[in-house]
């Protein structure tokens, strides 16, 4: 991955100030895109920053191509290559979840991606369009208290939590991107008419909260019986120190619910992209047993979706989870935040 020197930042902001460029970050930062070279590989990553990093530094240490990284989440990115289009300096674009990846395949900014890398990827985990690829899987679960919730009592179906006998009985985080992408299944799998239905049952019911770990935690602390996260948080607290989750426990849906959503992360090239051929080696290398095996061995948690290399341990396997069947091109975002907004959530 490129460094750059502390004086190569001084020299990029104060000629973002004279050029009127937007080269320095808010807190002085030099934005490393604005000082990349033209052969670096650029990758708006809105994955998880040290799985990137480490990513990058692998593919970098084998093919001797230079990353640059402009972090940043889901929506932010996604939106920034659309208002971007062709002038972006974008090769690749990373995402957490699918509905951002599939917000600029519809702006049409995204390359085919190369046959022998889709190739590595089972269906069920890339779109049909072959216009990205999946690159990770994060799982939907409600984390309980048992001392607040008993097993009899859990839910069969995440729709069910819409019902008055949930009020005040588990918490979401609607803001974040992970939450709104399962939204975004739950659209596609049960139509506008009931998910705006289970948006206002959540509006009704729920305790918000900022994100997931903060979810984790009041089930934790007993504020509240259950909620709704990815299954990586809590399964990197239980491998450490379990003092967000000691007292909790996970319920996995199954049985094709919208509960049992499965997100897929995606990976996708940018055709306006002038390093076609470096940034389609890079998706091959995050889809080739290297780079999956970097996933699945640290410390991410999270599900690696190709050429055939594990989870780690501790996870069910991904087949066990009985996950709906959703092609991550049909995720729509905007109708999400749109219901979610109807519903006084966002």
């Amino acid at each position: 991955m490129t460094r750059r020197r502390p004086s190569a930042v001084i020299a990029a902001c104060l000629a973002a100030v004279a050029l009127g460029l937007t080269a320095c970050s808010d807190d002085g930062e030099e934005d490393p895109v604005a000082s990349a070279s033209d052969d670096a590989l650029v990758i708006y990553n809105a994955q998880h920053e040290q799985l990137t990093e480490e990513w990058a530094d692998a593919f970098t240490a084998e093919t001797g191509i230079d990353v640059v990284l402009r972090n940043g989440n889901d929506a932010e990115l996604g939106n920034q290559l659309v208002q971007e289009g062709d002038q972006s300096r974008a090769d690749v674009f990373l995402t957490e979840n699918s509905p951002a990846m599939s917000l600029v395949e519809n702006a049409g900014l995204l390359a085919p991606v190369d046959q022998a890398t889709l190739d590595q990827v089972p269906q069920q985990y890339r779109p049909s369009s072959g216009l990205w690829t999946g690159i990770a899987a994060r799982s939907t679960v409600f984390v309980y208290n048992p001392d607040e919730l008993p097993e009899a009592e859990l839910p069969a179906s995440i729709m069910d939590l819409a019902g008055p006998e949930w009020k005040g009985r588990w918490g979401g985080a609607p803001g974040g991107a992970d939450f709104q992408a399962i939204v975004s299944a739950i659209l596609e799998l049960t139509g506008p008419d009931a998910t705006s239905a289970w948006l206002d049952g959540m509006k009704e019911n729920a305790t918000v909260y900022q994100n997931n770990i903060a979810t984790m935690k009041a089930v934790n602390a007993g504020e509240v019986p259950g909620g709704i996260i990815y299954h990586y948080y809590w399964f990197r607290d239980q491998d450490g120190t379990q003092e967000n989750s000691g007292n909790t426990a996970l319920h996995y849906f199954r049985n094709q619910d919208p509960g049992a959503f499965v997100s897929v992360s995606g990976g996708g090239v940018l055709a306006s992209s002038e390093n076609q051929d470096e940034a389609q080696q890079f998706l091959a290398f995050l889809t080739g047993a290297t780079g999956q095996e970097i996933l699945g061995t640290g410390y991410s948690m999270e599900y690696p979706v190709a050429s055939g290399v594990p989870a780690a341990p501790a996870l069910p396997t991904l087949d066990s989870l009985q996950a709906p069947a959703v092609d991550p091109s049909n995720l729509n975002s905007v109708e999400v935040t749109d219901l979610m907004t109807d519903a006084g959530l966002l």
